[in-house]
């Protein structure tokens, strides 16, 4: 079948030539972008009068049925055609006749494909925001039940000091909160229209892009027609975004790894987020924490995909650009489903108090108080670290902790020591402690929760 671009060559390719270059099997989903720009486009031919009104009327209403069938299985994709502009273009053809052919006036593919991209992943955008949120909320919901579940805290996964697991899981909170602002920006600076930038220089056609801009829903327009059709800078911008989101839920599911074996037994995690073994009938395998983190690597692929296709492409389109978009699907459509899973995977799970409370006490994580409290009784912090190493490495050969040693050992290392010692060094007493903005202390916590509260109901 000859190309709607025949012309100067037949339009005759060879068929494994068309399955190279076609794109409808991937560009597809964006048909309804695709459709409402054509409408817009046609709206803008007819109030310019490159059109008549009657013409661009019949346009809509003949892409509003193409639209209207194949949302209800009527109409069936064309795999023979290049694309979807392709497909839509002459479908309506089909069903208008000549008409049908002026659609295209005054635009290009390559401004059209610029357009539904943009349409496409500002939907999507808005999307994953909307699971992110979710997430935060099943966190919180946690973080709110457990702000004074005590846990040791840890820095070279080494028991550091003591915090809530509600403080711990508000760190999280707070990354998501930053991704949200990620999607926020790459959302704005994507919210401008390149629809009439045409093939690379504009158009002879007397156009109001601002029209069919404002239509469409955008902000602004494409300032120079070469940049509107030959950056996908906002791609990279969504997919650095989304690579940064898939990082935090990678940790995060990494934690939740860690947390659920039998070494430290923090937490429980639902069966039905967790899968046995074909062998070892005492499994329950973290299955969807560990697929969330693997394909953490496929959304970094896809940023590393998309940034070596366009770091070497002259102004303006190349056929390479068609790379962008299989890129970016992927990398929606994966964090689309880690999020998913994740929100109620953790909203299911149980924390295991008992065990985080045994953890932070086995682990000398009030050694910092300990050498704290000599120095507010005068001596030098650099002294009180060494003291309180000595007393430590005493504590560890003895098989003993720091609550259990009696006054008189410890005057044996300094004589600062006195009875409100145990006071300073007992475990939940240091947690409280942190009373600093951002801290552990049950005030900072609920204040981190009411923040993330405010901004969640925002």
């Amino acid at each position: 079948m000859a190309k709607l671009w025949a012309g100067v060559t037949a339009g005759m390719t060879d068929q494994l030539a068309d399955d190279f270059n076609s794109s409808i099997a991937f560009d597809c989903r964006m048909f309804r972008q695709d459709i409402r720009g054509s409408m817009a486009h046609a709206k803008m031919l007819g109030a310019t009068g490159i059109l008549a009104p009657e013409e661009a009327e019949a346009l809509v209403q003949g892409l509003e049925g193409v639209l209207n069938d194949l949302e209800s299985g009527a109409l069936s994709f064309d795999l023979q055609s290049e694309d979807i502009h392709m497909f839509v273009e002459q479908e309506l053809t089909k069903r208008l006749g000549d008409l049908g052919k002026k659609l295209h006036t005054a635009r290009s593919r390559n401004d059209q494909v610029a357009l539904d991209l943009r349409l496409y992943l500002r939907e999507e955008i808005g999307a994953i925001q909307k699971l992110v949120k979710a997430l935060m909320e099943a966190l919180l919901e946690q973080a709110k039940a457990h702000k004074s579940t005590l846990m040791p805290g840890y820095t070279h996964l080494q028991r550091a000091q003591p915090i809530s697991f509600g403080h711990h899981l508000l760190a999280y909170c707070m990354m998501l909160r930053r991704d949200l602002g990620r999607l926020e920006d790459t959302q704005k600076r994507m919210d401008v229209s390149p629809i009439g930038c045409c093939a690379l220089a504009g158009t002879s056609y007397a156009t109001d892009r601002r029209l069919e801009a404002e239509l469409l829903g955008f902000s602004d327009i494409a300032l120079n027609s070469l940049d509107g059709v030959s950056d996908r800078d906002f791609c990279l911008e969504l997919l650095s975004a989304l690579s940064i989101l898939m990082m935090h839920l990678s940790r995060l599911a990494e934690e939740l790894i860690l947390w659920s074996s039998w070494e430290f037994k923090f937490v429980e995690l639902s069966d039905v987020y967790t899968t046995g073994s074909s062998i070892m009938p005492q499994k329950r395998n973290p299955d969807m924490a560990e697929l969330a983190r693997g394909k953490t690597g496929r959304v970094y692929g896809d940023l590393m995909a998309l940034l070596t296709t366009l770091k070497g492409l002259p102004l303006a389109y190349n056929k390479d650009m068609q790379e962008d978009k299989e890129a970016v699907f992927d990398a929606v459509d994966t964090v689309k489903l880690c999020l998913g899973v994740f929100a109620p995977m953790v909203r299911t799970m149980r924390a295991r108090e008992d065990n985080m409370l045994a953890a932070a006490r086995g682990g000398f994580i009030n050694a910092t108080d300990l050498a704290d409290y000599l120095v507010k009784k005068g001596l030098p912090f650099r002294d009180a670290y060494k003291i309180s190493g000595r007393i430590v490495a005493r504590c560890l050969a003895g098989g003993t902790v720091l609550e259990e040693l009696s006054l008189e050992d410890y005057r044996a290392y300094s004589p600062l020591f006195d009875k409100d010692l145990f006071e300073e060094i007992d475990i939940r007493a240091c947690m409280e402690k942190r009373i600093s903005e951002g801290g552990t202390s049950l005030a900072s916590v609920e204040a981190q929760i009411r923040s993330i509260e405010e901004f969640l109901e925002k």
